[in-house]
């Protein structure tokens, strides 16, 4: 009596049609406007399937809002008064997940279907974390409490695609045709119990371009602090949908001015008032978005390269002014960025290998002399780093130039190619000289392996050895240029490092190896001649 009573205050308080929520209205073809073409051909296998083993089996969700708005759903999600146990009997390919409420997918191929059993209200002795999360629960019930459970009022309707029926719990169809966002329910008690029912708001109202219901937007400022209790896992996946759903920029805007930004991304603030990040980041969510629409595929590392981007440009820049040298200083400022993301956001190790696969190729575009051009355009992510260069290059952080150069040697022939590369040091100025040597290197110039430095200073000298001698900071200098087109990979480092002694005569090794054993073990006594591999 008690609970029937809490649910009765709860449920009108936000419902504006007048219904209890356990009739629901019926609509029939004609009423609701269904393309039944629209639907796919393994939701209805699903359905018939759960129908004719004696069940009940509805389209449910965002597919029927999508359906109702003329939009071809990009998932389906099937409710059912089937147990998982059951529905799992039926199908070859099922299987049973989730911890906090068990659904199954059903595999067709490539398609995955999601199939939940009808919620039952939530119980008392659910277990909750100490701010009012529902931890789990498995409770089963009629399809009526299952449309009181789900977040929105236009998400919550039903549809039968044997009879082309829609069932409409809450007054979803009206809400739909005012494009109003309403939440089902208390709002405060059920952004409590899930948290992430606020990142749902903001980007569902930016994908739909719907207004939120007054009494829906009101708590989201003063209880967005409690998405940080929700795990960093759930947000992310909630954060890629929202980058990815075709609204990124619109999405980001929404999160900001409902105050929603600060547990997510909590560096984007400091990257939007500055007028480059601004315009960096709107090219690059514009970019994401046109690509969606276009039916391309987006990167996520992508995406969240660019976004963090001028976090990591600032914290180079000061490394660098602190004495540290560009690539190693870069390697650092990313470390530091993806640091503080991490912990907020479960970034996937692919995604952030990715992320500092874009940003470590950044450097290596200013080097357009020698093989180094070659070498970069065989890189495996060579189109994403290109990708990127251009963005830079199109918000005026970098001349435009070098995006014109790339775009020409990456569209080019062999020829034109070395054109471009030949053409480098006459349009960009002196090349930079190295210290002279301080022995003759063995055999002939010509008879050298012909390696050109990886950097976008040109060797003068056509082995393009290394040099002996000079400043600290040049022969630092000098070693990264040296390694640049291998220092995506530690060990790669290390390997090109010893080739690259292994060349020089021998007469020079015992200095190169106690220079280079100085700066990562200190020196050994009784080193002899010979490469550090021995």
């Amino acid at each position: 009596m008690i609970k029937k009573l809490i649910r009765k205050i709860l449920g009108t308080k936000n419902n504006k049609s007048g219904r209890s929520g356990d009739a629901p209205l019926v609509l029939g073809p004609d009423q609701h406007g269904i393309d039944p073409k629209l639907l796919s051909s393994n939701a209805i296998r699903v359905t018939s399937t759960l129908q004719e083993a004696g069940y009940e089996a509805f389209v449910v969700g965002g597919a029927v809002r999508d359906l109702l708005l003329g939009v071809k759903p990009k998932d389906f999600d099937i409710a059912t008064n089937a147990t998982p146990e059951q529905v799992k009997k039926l199908f070859r390919r099922a299987f049973i997940i989730g911890k906090r409420f068990q659904i199954v997918h059903v595999m067709f191929g490539q398609d995955l279907l999601e199939v939940t059993t009808f919620r039952g209200t939530t119980s008392d002795n659910a277990p909750k974390d100490e701010h009012g999360r529902v931890l789990r629960d498995n409770t089963f019930g009629s399809q009526a409490e299952d449309a009181e459970r789900r977040d929105f009022t236009i998400n919550a309707m039903y549809y039968n695609p044997a009879n082309q029926q829609v069932l409409d719990y809450h007054g979803g169809i009206e809400d739909i045709r005012a494009k109003t966002l309403r939440i089902i329910g208390q709002p405060e008690a059920r952004y409590r119990e899930d948290p992430v029912r606020m990142l749902r708001v903001v980007r569902f109202a930016a994908k739909l371009k719907f207004g939120i219901e007054q009494e829906t937007a009101a708590p989201i400022r003063v209880m967005a602090p409690l998405i940080n209790n929700v795990p960093a896992a759930r947000v992310f996946d909630e954060m890629l949908k929202l980058l990815m759903s075709g609204h990124a920029l619109a999405c980001l805007q929404q999160l900001r001015k409902e105050g929603l930004h600060h547990g997510l991304l909590p560096l984007l603030d400091v990257v939007l008032e500055q007028p480059l990040g601004v315009k960096f980041v709107t090219l690059a969510l514009d970019s994401t978005d046109a690509r969606i629409h276009a039916g391309k595929t987006v990167s996520p590392g992508f995406l969240f390269a660019s976004l963090l981007w001028h976090l990591v440009l600032e914290k180079w820049n000061a490394y660098r002014a602190a004495g540290e040298f560009p690539i190693p200083a870069l390697h650092l400022a990313a470390d530091e960025v993806l640091d503080s993301q991490t912990e907020k956001l479960a970034l996937q190790r692919k995604i952030g290998s990715d992320m500092r696969d874009i940003w470590s190729m950044q450097p290596r575009f200013e080097r357009r002399q020698g093989k180094a051009p070659y070498k970069l355009l065989e890189h495996l992510r060579f189109r994403a780093g290109y990708d990127f260069l251009l963005l830079r290059c199109a918000s005026g952080e970098i001349d435009a130039e070098m995006g014109e150069w790339w775009t020409a040697f990456y569209n080019g022939d062999e020829t034109e190619r070395e054109q471009l590369v030949n053409n480098v040091g006459k349009s960009g100025g002196e090349k930079r000289k190295r210290p002279p040597r301080r022995g003759k290197r063995g055999g002939s110039a010509e008879g050298a392996d012909g390696d050109s430095t990886a950097g976008g200073q040109a060797d003068s000298t056509p082995g393009g050895g290394r040099a002996h001698g000079g400043s600290d900071d040049r022969a630092a200098d000098d070693r990264y240029d040296d390694r640049a087109d291998d220092f995506d990979d530690d060990a790669d480092l290390d390997a090109g490092a010893e080739r690259a002694e292994g060349d020089a005569p021998s007469g020079d090794r015992p200095r190169r190896r106690r220079r280079r054993s100085g700066r990562s073990r200190g020196p050994r006594s009784g080193e002899g001649g010979g490469s550090s591999a021995e």
